[in-house]
């Protein structure tokens, strides 16, 4: 983000804005649009492949090359427990994002569910800001894979019984176009 050159290095207390002072601040942080799609339903694989998780997808068209687009992420989900953890990543336009390093044959992901009770469901949230340098439609989505020969669910434990006990949650995906 661009930080206003026209403005004093610092301020001190009791000093007033001047209307330009104000009009170069409101174009130097402002968010352009903003994105967001909910899941609520439950998902399941099985795949040790990443699959895209159907309903946590949005699409943006930045208006600027130069504007960067703010990623924020929430999963709720649960791994088969005892053979195989949920490993998840975000994808933009079929590319992996916001991921570790290359490191050998380790998977790179951008988070991962492995708990301990089939009874139980992870929240993981991921934010972070991309540089996609494009004016055309844009799609964040996440892609999600199992690590072993279980099942992975999404939104819900892995013992989905019709009891006040056991969870039901969401998932979203909102994208922030912000102003460079």
């Amino acid at each position: 983000m661009a930080t206003p050159t026209a403005l004093p290095a610092s301020f001190t207390a009791g000093d007033v804005l001047t209307a330009a002072n104000m009009n170069l601040l409101r174009g130097a942080f402002r968010i352009l649009q903003v994105v967001s799609t909910t899941k609520d339903d439950t998902f399941t694989s099985a795949s040790t492949s990443y699959v895209d998780v159907t309903g946590v997808s949005v699409s943006i068209t930045p208006t600027s090359a130069s504007s960067q687009v703010l990623v924020v992420l929430t999963l709720n989900g649960c791994n088969d427990i005892g053979t195989s953890a949920l490993n998840f990543r975000l994808d933009r336009g079929g590319t992996a994002i916001a991921i570790g390093a290359t490191a050998g044959s380790r998977d790179q992901v951008s988070g991962n569910i492995n708990l301990a009770s089939s009874s139980s469901m992870g929240a993981r949230t991921i934010v972070y800001l991309d540089s996609p340098a494009t004016t055309s439609a844009t799609t964040y989505k996440l892609q999600a894979r199992n690590t072993g020969s279980g099942t992975l669910f999404i939104n819900r434990a892995e013992v989905d019984t019709d009891a006040a006990t056991t969870p039901r949650g969401l998932s979203t995906i909102t994208v922030f176009e912000v102003s460079a």
